[in-house]
Formats: C-alpha cells, structure tokens, sequence
C-alpha cells in the first residue's frame, strides 16, 4: 500500500507516487481507464496528474479526452479523497495553435476547460505546462492567486521551468505577500538523455542537469518521465526490446552504467531495474513524488511495489555514477 506525504508549503496529502494520465480516455477507452484508476485507489493511491492537452493531439478523441475520462471516473467517487493536478497553457493542438500560450488570458481559458472536463470545482494543483519568459512573472502569479482567491485552484507549481524564473516568480510572490509556486515538475528519471533530441521532442531541462538552484528552495519535485519512457526495463529484457526511437534517446554510456548499477541494486533488493529506477527518485534528500505511467492495473501493481524500497545514500551514489 502506498502510504502518503503532506507536499511542501500545502496542505495536500498525497500518496507517494502519483498516477500519470495522458494515455486515458483516447489510447485508453473509459471502462479499462476506471479498472486502472480503480486499482491505483485500491491500493493507496490518491494522486493524479493530467492536462488539459492529453488526447488533443488524436483528431477523433474528445477534446481534453484524459481530463473528461478522469472526472467520469470521479462521478463515482468521493471528491474529497483524491488530489487532482491538471495543466495549462500548451499549445493548443486540437487548433494548430502553436503560439507559446503561457499568458493570463490563455490560461484563464485552459483553466476554466479543465474545470469543466474534470467535472470539479477545484483543481487542488493546478501546474503551468510550460514557460514563456516575455510573460512576466508578476502577471502570472497574480493571475493565479486571484484564481486561488476565486476557489478555482488550490495551490500551483511550475512544469518545464527554469529554476531562475520559478525563483523569480517565488520571489515576486514572497514580496508581495502573495502565494508562489508550491512544486515543479520537471523532465527526470535514473536514465540520462541525449539533451539535444530530448528537447527536439519537447522534452525540457533535464532536472538533474538544470535543478540546482532550487535544492535549497523547499519546493516538492513532482517528476514526469520518471520511469525514463520504460528504458530500463526494457534493457532489462534484452537489447532487442528497446525500440529504435528510444534508443536514440536514451543510449549512451551513462546509462550503460546507470543499468548495470540499477541490476545491482536491483538483485540486492530482490526488486527489478524498473522498480530501482523509480525509487532512486523515492529516496531522494529533496521531497520528490514521481509521476508513473501504467496502461493496465498490473502495471499499477508493479510501480507501486518501489515505494516499499529504501536505498542508502550509497546506493544513490552507485546510480548516479556517469
């Protein structure tokens, strides 16, 4: 069972992982996506992330279809026991609007569409999905505390940002007797990319690489990525395992070594490469709650075991090791 933690600087109490959802409601039909999120519950889970653009980038899924299958599954459960997180200002695939969207009118649109596909009064973290550094940060922070003022959103955090600019804005915040960002979601699991396709497929900053400034700052670290797209466990069948696109992304000699460490680990706990890779981010100094996939309840069944995995400070030495 998953037990729960209080995020940072909140009053949110949240299972240690937390359930990643872009697969539901257009890859996942309804009835196999509430057998996913049924088993997730059953077994401690309380925590669940989506946005507003999963699915939109399927022409014949409902527009904001991961949001829409998560509150059909709410309809049947007590809102109170679930900490919902959803995201705004993407792009706007369904429309070809690739314009950066991260400003208050854009997102004040995200917003209330989340609301409403999610069936909720309240979002209890609401993230932005990503940055645009000609917003200000003051109109951003204002914009979101009058939409926490609003009962819109309880607490919000910062995904795919600079930690400059989420410092930026806290300071901002903290100047002005106003809230700030409670978390980050950032790119991060055991396996190092290759930066350069990484961002070239939209996946940005590297935590592990561009975090350092925000080791001190308190924030929860509420990584996506976090079993590194399954690379490991993939390895961990053979070679022959790993589909091509992946290897582009993840094949280097860091993770050559980062894998026969994580097998070390792995046989020394009588666990698997893929439970290792996400207790490396369990067991973290830093409060940090790692988002996973999973397409069946079985899949929910095996990341869960991590949480039960306590590693030495030497052990996430021997992990990190480049």
């Amino acid at each position: 069972m998953l037990s729960k933690v209080t995020l940072n600087h909140t009053d949110l109490s949240v299972s240690r992982l937390c359930y990643g959802t872009n697969m539901l409601g257009w890859q996942i039909d309804q009835d196999h996506s509430n057998a996913i999120l049924d088993k997730f519950a059953e077994l401690g889970g309380n925590f669940i992330d989506t946005a507003r653009s999963y699915g939109d980038w399927m022409p014949d899924a409902p527009k904001g279809a991961s949001e829409r299958a998560i509150g059909a599954w709410l309809k049947n459960q007590k809102r109170d026991d679930f900490v919902i997180a959803t995201k705004g200002g993407h792009f706007d695939m369904r429309a070809g609007d690739y314009r950066n969207r991260v400003n208050v009118k854009d997102i004040a649109s995200d917003l209330n569409e989340s609301l409403d596909h999610l069936g909720v009064d309240t979002i209890d973290l609401y993230w932005l999905h990503m940055d645009n550094p000609e917003t200000p940060v003051s109109e951003l922070i204002d914009f979101l505390n009058e939409a926490r003022a609003a009962g819109k959103i309880r607490w919000f955090g910062a995904s795919n940002w600079t930690d400059a600019r989420v410092l930026e804005a806290n300071d901002y915040a903290k100047a002005n007797g106003k809230t700030g960002f409670v978390a980050v979601e950032p790119f991060w699991g055991l396996a190092k990319p290759h930066e350069m396709n990484a961002i070239q497929q939209g996946y940005q900053l590297y935590f592990e690489d561009h975090g350092g400034a925000l080791k001190d700052a308190g924030l929860a670290v509420i990584p996506y990525c976090a079993q590194s797209r399954g690379y490991f466990g993939m390895l961990e069948k053979g070679e022959d395992s790993v589909p091509d696109a992946l290897k582009a992304f993840y094949d280097n000699p860091v993770n050559k070594g980062r894998f026969a460490a994580a097998k070390a680990v792995a046989e020394r706990h009588g666990a698997t490469v893929s439970e290792i890779a996400l207790a490396y981010l369990l067991n973290q100094p830093q409060q940090v709650v790692p988002i996973f996939g999973a397409s069946t309840p079985a899949r929910i069944e095996e990341s869960v075991k991590a949480a039960a995995i306590t590693l030495t400070p030497a052990e996430l030495a021997e992990l990190r090791a480049e």
